[in-house]
């Protein structure tokens, strides 16, 4: 396997809109459930939210923990194996707050927000 498939492995885990964000709350947060991932992320949908869950449980980087009472109870979870991926969210983020403010260096404060909402 080329090193470039390897890349494109783990792009495929964390690629998308959501599941940064997802990850962000948990490392953040710790432990929480659906309802409390529901209201820190209010533009994602029920349907979306279950299935980055799904597949970042698939993945071994999420734990989901299923109560057994009424009304149930689900939490979620990072994994010890999810959490070697602090470093690289880590990353992304300080890279992402670094690009913002280049960004309003070139263009000023309004032009490089309206540029990142297009996105």
């Amino acid at each position: 396997m080329s090193t470039l498939c390897k890349f494109e492995t783990a792009l495929e885990i964390l690629v998308g809109k959501w599941k940064p964000v997802i990850l962000l709350q948990l490392f953040a947060n710790g432990t929480m459930r659906f309802s409390e991932l529901q209201k820190a992320i209010p533009d994602i949908t029920k349907k979306m939210l279950t299935q980055q869950l799904r597949e970042l449980q698939y993945h071994d980087i999420i734990h989901r923990e299923v109560y057994n009472q009424i009304p149930p109870k689900v939490e979620y979870s990072i994994t010890e194996y999810g959490q070697q991926l602090t470093p690289l969210l880590q990353a992304m983020n300080d890279w992402g707050t670094a690009h913002i403010a280049h960004l309003q260096e070139l263009y000023g404060e309004e032009h490089s927000a309206r540029s990142l909402k297009r996105n």
